[in-house]
């Protein structure tokens, strides 16, 4: 019996030695590497995904994280502006928004590369490209929406828990000393005031000019088509280029033959980021790490099952 044990480990520890090695987790400490997806010559396009919920922190599992958005684009922008084979990006969207500050940065981020490096920027909207999602394709020259795209929700929503109904039901009460008047505004242990209505409003309004001021800069709509898209609504590829928010509407082919156009070069590789290779990879791969084994356990973010956290958001979710 001990002999049969030893054998069986032996087989499997060779089987293990000969087979492709089974990463469980995110590798998201390995370096970026690069990897061609299509087409040939010298100039490159770099193709970057930015997809799902906009934020700065890590995008935390029940037993694994990933970088954030924010990290994950720069740390790939950086990679292009060091290679000068480089001749534009392609920022492939397909996010319904998320934190102001997030999608500011990640927009800002963009522009800076656009300047610092004379690359050019396309945007391509995918499923979802709204809120935070509309505001990052802001900084590319030119904005393409996949023809089932929704996009737009120009706007900001302050979303804040409130449990003091809950609390009053069960006989639960929270007390709290306080240094000001506002010190506990937006607590979710009290009815909010109208004076903490006026103020949040007030943040709100500041927030959304700021998202205003950038669509007006890049995208100069009429007044008339400004006053729709300030309404916060969401639209369709159809309408969204008939307001003036993208400029063609198209596929991803579209978006790398533009981007060939805006580089004036006839013949370009799309290139990608990895921190795995990928047999039979292509551009519609959004993954920069591995994650085999689809386990639900493993995939479940677990923030997805949360309330949402209290803050200010660039953000289209009608989930809530």
């Amino acid at each position: 019996m001990r002999m049969r044990y030893m054998i069986l480990v032996l087989i499997l520890v060779t089987a293990w030695g000969c087979a492709p090695k089974l990463k469980l987790f995110s590798s998201a400490t390995d370096p970026l590497a690069e990897y061609t997806l299509q087409g040939e010559g010298d100039a490159k396009i770099v193709l970057v995904n930015v997809n799902g919920f906009l934020q700065d922190q890590p995008s935390k599992g029940l037993l694994r994280s990933k970088p954030g958005a924010v990290q994950e684009l720069v740390s790939q922008l950086r990679r292009a502006a060091k290679d000068e084979a480089v001749k534009a990006v392609v920022v492939k969207i397909n996010s319904p928004g998320g934190t102001t500050t997030a999608s500011d940065i990640i927009y800002r981020e963009l522009m800076k590369h656009r300047e610092k490096t004379g690359q050019a920027v396309v945007a391509l909207m995918m499923d979802v490209a709204a809120s935070g999602g509309y505001y990052t394709a802001l900084a590319a020259d030119t904005i393409i929406a996949h023809p089932t795209t929704l996009t737009g929700s120009v706007g900001v929503i302050f979303v804040r828990p409130k449990v003091v109904g809950l609390m009053d039901k069960i006989g639960v009460d929270v007390e709290v000393s306080k240094s000001g008047e506002d010190k506990d505004m937006g607590s979710p242990f009290s009815p909010a005031t109208e004076k903490e209505r006026k103020l949040f409003q007030d943040i709100i309004d500041d927030m959304a000019a700021r998202f205003y001021a950038v669509v007006r800069e890049r995208r100069q709509p009429t007044e008339q088509a400004f006053a729709t898209i300030r309404t916060a609504r969401v639209f369709t590829a159809a309408q969204a280029k008939q307001l003036g928010l993208v400029d063609k509407i198209g596929y991803m082919d579209d978006a790398f033959a533009e981007a060939r156009k805006l580089a004036k070069v006839d013949e370009a590789r799309v290139v990608a980021y990895r921190r795995d290779q990928y047999p039979d990879d292509n551009p519609y791969n959004t993954m920069s790490a591995a994650e085999p084994g689809k386990a639900s356990l493993l995939n479940v973010e677990a923030g997805h099952l949360l309330p949402p956290k209290a803050g200010f958001y660039y953000l289209w979710n009608p989930g809530w």
